[in-house]
């Protein structure tokens, strides 16, 4: 009896050391992403499924943020392995301005993803037509540590309005402005995302509510003129939302997925080629997955560097990205 004691221990001795180990081994990532209600969330959960899915020993995580500014600060404080980001965001980290002017964080772009649409958001009961319109509104720019915060900025004063002056700012979230704006609590609010976004569906979806989104593509130039060439002029077809009659001309700006340059060119290379060849289970999240292209894959789309990693999985997929 004892010595089927002995040896049923040594077995459970042994089972929890390899169970110590192989809880050891497994690689933890966090993917940063943004609040519930827009794109970047459901598309971080898709990709945290399928790594943790295809690639032996890891588990990845999405986590709710801010937004492209808390998401670029915390991969450059090695918090988190992997960062949605917006190109104009990326390229005030990478010159430490802005929002950065702390110092300039050392981060690399892993892929190019899809293009994000500026919402100006509002109904047809505020009688908002034009830019213009919003001076003297209640308005969200959105959440503190966001892009879309940044952009809105950005195209207020190429609309030529007073960001502190000529509106009463309120900093919320895409979730909470849709629920603001029901509530009457805002006119209107600007969200940066892709197609379509769940609380602007919300909103287009709610009985008594007739969306409208405001036009502002002629500010795109300017906002190029004095930024880079960060934004192109894009459409929101008729039809993404509920109650969305015409065409809407917006401003677009690039997603990307950056990580610290730290980051071992093994475990960068692993997720640039999940994120590509497992596409379609990412799709089956968010369509928007869709648009992560190879073909996109360009320096000039990037405003931080590629890391070796993912360029060597381009190289091996005949992708020529250059610097």
């Amino acid at each position: 009896m004892q010595n089927w004691r002995t040896g049923a221990l040594a077995l459970a001795l042994v089972a929890g050391l390899s169970a110590g180990a192989a809880a050891q081994s497994t690689r933890q990532l966090s993917i940063v992403t943004g609040g519930t209600g827009g794109v970047y969330y459901p598309l971080g959960g898709g990709l945290a499924n399928v790594l943790t899915k295809h690639v032996p020993g890891w588990q990845a995580t999405a986590e709710v943020t801010g937004g492209s500014v808390d998401n670029l600060k915390l991969v450059g404080a090695e918090r988190a392995e992997l960062a949605f980001a917006m190109a104009d965001a990326t390229l005030d980290a990478v010159r430490g301005q802005d929002k950065f002017k702390s110092g300039k964080l050392d981060v690399m772009t892993l892929a190019v993803l899809y293009p994000n649409r500026m919402h100006v958001v509002t109904t047809e009961s505020t009688g908002v037509k034009t830019m213009k319109d919003l001076k003297g509104r209640r308005v969200s720019t959105g959440s503190p540590g966001s892009a879309t915060e940044v952009m809105a900025f950005r195209l207020i004063e190429a609309a030529g309005l007073d960001k502190d002056k000529d509106l009463r700012r309120e900093r919320l979230g895409v979730a909470e402005s849709t629920n603001a704006i029901k509530d009457n609590k805002i006119e209107a609010y600007f969200w940066v995302g892709g197609l379509p976004t769940s609380a602007v569906t919300d909103l287009g979806a709610t009985p008594g509510v007739k969306l409208k989104l405001i036009d502002h593509d002629d500010a795109v130039a300017p906002m190029n003129k004095k930024y880079g060439q960060l934004y192109s002029n894009g459409v929101i077809p008729a039809g993404t939302y509920p109650g969305q009659d015409v065409a809407n001309k917006q401003a677009n700006v690039w997603n990307i997925l950056v990580a610290n340059r730290k980051m071992s060119d093994d475990v960068a290379y692993q997720v640039t080629k999940i994120l590509f060849e497992k596409k379609d289970e990412i799709v089956a999240v968010h369509k928007e997955a869709a648009s992560f292209l190879l073909e996109n894959q360009k320096a000039e789309n990037s405003p931080a560097p590629f890391h070796p990693g993912a360029l060597k999985y381009y190289q091996e997929k005949g992708i020529k990205v250059g610097g």
